[in-house]
């Protein structure tokens, strides 16, 4: 082979290798909270990762609170999230990525007095044991 068809093929394989490991690059994650406890029900949101510590957030009726991310190409990324009204407080894993990237890139979570329940592309809202 000649130096010229060598390089031609070092440059195929370089392309090659790059374009394999940008697809094992995840697609940013979006997750949205809504509260949903009804009129004149405040909810205090607190999320958190291994890594990061979103800060608390107060939300009125109907009000959301969202955050973005990159999940990890190890499938392992958790989100959950403290939520407290009337003196009530609950925690729930509000991304679990082995669960979640299959059905949502965008998770909307209404927070309701039973529990969260995530929104469908059908505007259905089903309920977090479902998942």
């Amino acid at each position: 082979m000649n130096p010229l068809s060598i390089t031609c093929l070092l440059h195929v394989l370089l392309l090659l290798v790059i374009t394999d490991a940008f697809s094992l690059i995840p697609e940013k994650a979006n997750v949205r909270i809504y509260n949903d406890l009804g009129s004149r029900i405040n909810l205090n949101v607190h999320c958190k990762s291994k890594h990061d510590d979103l800060g608390q957030q107060h939300l009125g009726y109907r009000n959301y609170f969202e955050f973005r991310f990159r999940p990890s190409i190890f499938q392992n990324t958790l989100f959950y999230c403290s939520f407290q009204w009337n003196g009530r407080t609950q925690w729930f894993n509000i991304y679990v990525e082995l669960r979640d990237e299959p059905y949502c890139s965008k998770c909307v979570w209404n927070i309701r007095p039973d529990g969260p329940c995530l929104t469908n592309y059908n505007n259905l809202c089903l309920p977090w044991y479902f998942y």
